[in-house]
């Protein structure tokens, strides 16, 4: 009897020594100062959207649509958020399958205060959720560039927010997500560079722009009658807000404190600079001088075009990502827009889709290990280490953004303007969508 007893506890004693070694395993703890430097990068790219987005956007309108433009970027802001909060975070960031992820933190359920592994090991995985709603507000604020003018708001709102359940959750999910097909720093079947959107942001957003523009068609009097900026002022001071908005976004997708978010900020400004320089440059060749418009266009383009490569590549490389953008995104909105005849009326494609699609693949050429060894200590990352499939994988990565960002758009095109229509009256376009839309007036000259 005593024999068995024995055997019994013999048998029970690997068991327990595996359950001590559980108990000693330290759990995820947070740091305070990667919290910090988290929420802190949250709150600069809320203001990428409002103040930046919005500035710079109602600024490039004429007078009569300056109200309803920024409004549309407030609007993302607000509802967004509630559907983030509702289903949009699980769909991007949850369990699921290799295309989008499942309903398991539906209604916030199991984000909470401890510290997710897969995503952040030092910070609240709360803190994380709302890093990236940020994101996912600017993301289709954006496209409302190219149907600047002309959109009901009631058709941008139904339309953007079936957008960002359609297109943006799946593109996320794919990109960082758990089990994600384009996912690099999970094991994805097809990894894909992506520090901070350039698919998952830039690419859809832009491409999707496209679509709206050709389905909306072109604003009453365009390109015979001129339509010019009503305010460079404010968008001069939007661009700016832009550019310091965007260290949160690139430096805070190293999601902790350390020498990558370093990198990601050095390489973010070097490349931003590097491109207003390009656009300028080029500007001043093609028309004899260079505006200041176009300076600040070329510095949104650089900060598109680094946004994938901020975390992967040294800062000489940076610089040439950024000129690259700067003279490729100008030749895309003063050459290629007028040979195809397209109204994107604030260029959402023409720097975003355009410069996100270069700035995908750049980083594929250049993304080095001495930066981000992403596959390992050791192992190159990009072409010019020899791994010239990340090249492919990008321009993968690149195509699965277009076409779900094409069929995607057109589908909710389709469906909303069967539903309630997309477009305000000829009449309500001429006399302006701040008095049609809102019932206001952004400048009251009369007092």
């Amino acid at each position: 009897m005593h024999f068995r007893r024995l055997i019994r506890l013999l048998c029970l004693l690997p068991l327990c020594c595996a359950s001590a070694a559980l108990a000693q395993t330290p759990a995820p703890t947070v740091s305070n100062g990667d919290n910090a430097w988290m929420l802190t990068s949250a709150a600069l790219v809320l203001m990428m959207t409002g103040p930046g987005l919005a500035l710079f956007y109602g600024g490039l309108v004429r007078r009569k649509n300056v109200l309803a433009t920024m409004m549309q970027s407030f609007a993302m802001m607000c509802i967004i958020t509630v559907l983030w909060a509702l289903v949009s975070y699980s769909l991007a960031f949850g369990t699921g399958n290799a295309f989008i992820g499942g309903l398991h933190n539906a209604f916030m359920h199991g984000v909470g205060l401890a510290p997710d592994p897969d995503y952040g090991a030092t910070v609240p995985a709360q803190t994380y959720m709302i890093y990236q709603l940020m994101f996912a507000i600017i993301t289709p604020a954006l496209i409302t560039g190219a149907f600047a003018e002309r959109m009901k708001f009631s058709a941008m709102c139904l339309f953007l927010t079936l957008w960002a359940i359609v297109v943006y959750s799946p593109m996320a999910h794919m990109v960082w997500g758990k089990g994600g097909l384009l996912n690099a720093s999970l094991n994805g079947k097809i990894p894909c560079l992506d520090f901070a959107g350039g698919t998952v942001v830039h690419v859809t957003s832009g491409v999707s722009a496209l679509i709206c523009a050709l389905y909306l068609g072109k604003r009453v009097g365009y390109p015979k009658e001129p339509s010019p900026p009503h305010s460079v002022v404010l968008s001069f001071i939007g661009a700016c807000l832009l550019w310091v908005g965007w260290f949160g976004f690139n430096a805070g997708s190293a999601v902790n404190a350390s020498g990558l978010a370093t990198s990601a900020f050095v390489n973010t400004h070097f490349a931003t600079a590097a491109a207003a320089m390009g656009w300028a440059a080029a500007e001043w060749i093609r028309n004899g001088k260079p505006s200041a418009l176009g300076a600040i266009s070329g510095a949104v383009a650089g900060l598109v075009a680094i946004t994938p490569a901020s975390g992967f590549v040294q800062p000489m490389s940076a610089l040439v990502i950024g000129a690259v953008a700067g003279v490729g995104c100008f030749l895309m909105v003063t050459v290629v827009k007028s040979w195809f005849g397209y109204d994107d009326s604030l260029d959402a494609f023409g720097v975003h889709g355009a410069g996100g699609t270069i700035g995908a693949i750049l980083t594929g050429v250049f993304a080095s290990s001495a930066i981000n060894p992403v596959y390992g200590a050791g192992k190159p990352t990009g072409g010019i280490e020899g791994n010239w499939h990340q090249v492919r994988n990008q321009f993968i990565g690149v195509a699965i953004a277009w076409v779900l960002s094409i069929v995607g758009t057109l589908i909710l095109l389709k469906l909303v303007d069967m539903v309630i229509g997309l477009r305000v009256t000829r009449e309500d376009e001429i006399e302006g969508l701040d008095v049609t839309q809102h019932g206001e007036e952004g400048y009251d000259f009369g007092s």
